[in-house]
Formats: C-alpha cells, structure tokens, sequence
C-alpha cells in the first residue's frame, strides 16, 4: 500500500491510499479518483515530502479550530456524501456485483447504483476493469 498526497483542481488537498503506484495511475487514467470535499476527479498529485523519523520529538500539523462555524467535520462530509448518493443511485443490495458487471457489458442500461460485494467479488470486478469505489460508509440499510 502506499498512500499519496493529493489535490484537486478547486485546491482542495487530501491523502489516499492505493495498492501500488501503478493502481494509482490506472484509477486516475479512468477517472475514479474524486476529491471528498468537492466530488471533483481533475485530482493530482501533491508535493510530498518522505516521512523521516523525529526520534521522539513529534511533528507539528496546522490544524483548524473546531469551533470554527465555516468549517464543516469531517463526519459531516461523510453524511452530506452518503445523502447525495442515496438520494441520486438505486441501492442494489448484495446485487450490486453483478449489477455493476452487467452495465460495464451492456447487458442493462448504466445507471447510478450502490451496494454491497465482498472483498473477492470487489477484486474481480476491479481486475476485470469495472469502474468501481469502495465508499466511505455502510449503506443505511444495513446500519442499526
């Protein structure tokens, strides 16, 4: 795994993981890289620095008082994103590999979908070159 530090085209910065620089490259290639605050997919690459070893002294980050009004959480990101995938796809279930197989083949219109696949099922589809995110959260249906 190795994970990149990004920014998208609206100057939004943010870090991700990937596979391998190569499933970086071939995720971007296809457009499946968006930014989490923007939904943006002009993503690039930031200027990164190694992480280098302080011994036992800690590194300093910025960071943006919580009390800051302007300044949405990161938990409300996440429930403004699932709002408005829930509100814009069909929720497919444990379908959804299949679903999503089928509309990369033609075999059903494309639509907009979420849903559920187990990790071998994910690994297919992304071998075979579906388009497809995992996404930051778990369907409502599924939660308690």
């Amino acid at each position: 795994m190795i994970k990149f530090s990004l920014k998208c085209s609206n100057g939004h910065a943010f870090d991700s993981w990937f596979k391998s620089g190569t499933a970086y490259d071939e995720l971007k290639h296809r457009g499946m890289i968006v930014c989490p605050d923007c939904g943006g997919s002009k993503v690039e690459k930031a200027l990164m620095a190694p992480a280098v070893s302080q011994g036992q002294q800690k590194a300093q980050t910025a960071s943006v008082p919580e009390d800051d009004p302007d300044t949405p959480s990161t938990a409300e990101k996440l429930k403004a994103l699932r709002s408005k995938i829930e509100a814009s796809s069909e929720y497919v279930g444990t379908r959804f590999a299949t679903e999503a197989r089928a509309m990369y083949l033609g075999d059903v219109p494309d639509r907009p979908i979420y849903g559920e696949a187990n990790p071998t099922e994910a690994k297919a589809l992304i071998e075979e070159g579906v388009p497809v995110l995992p996404l930051p959260f778990i369907p409502t249906r599924k939660s308690n």
